[in-house]
């Protein structure tokens, strides 16, 4: 549970959201749950990423194929977004140190970081 008091539908998403490692987007997100979910519409699953993104509970990573992708990890990573197959991969944070400290010189305030590569995966590179 997020700790929040959320409908169950809104509760699904999220949990479904969170229980992938592949950087959803809003569609597969609604792809996944519509069986489930009989009512449930596109814009339902848009509006919740929304709120969950407000919230904080969800990070959105990078636009692929004109659609956004999400990912219900929020702790300190990077990712990295193969330009070929539009795969989106995490990057630990001891491969890309993120530091708050190096982002708050002269004076800024920085809140969060999202720092995101992109390039061939290796999957691409040997095709």
């Amino acid at each position: 549970m997020s700790g929040q008091n959320f409908s169950k539908k809104r509760q699904m998403i999220l949990d479904t959201i969170r229980s992938t490692d592949t950087h959803p987007s809003a569609k597969w997100v609604y792809e996944t749950l519509k069986e489930q979910i009989p009512d449930l519409s596109l814009g339902t699953v848009y509006r919740n990423i929304n709120l969950f993104k407000e919230q904080g509970l969800i990070i959105p990573v990078a636009t692929v194929d004109g659609e956004e992708r999400i990912d219900g990890d929020t702790s300190a990573h990077a990712h990295f977004v193969c330009k070929e197959c539009g795969c989106v991969y995490d990057v630990p944070a001891t491969h890309a140190p993120i530091s708050q400290e190096t982002c708050a010189l002269d004076g800024f305030c920085t809140h969060n970081t999202v720092l995101t590569y992109y390039g061939i995966c290796g999957g691409c590179t040997e095709l």
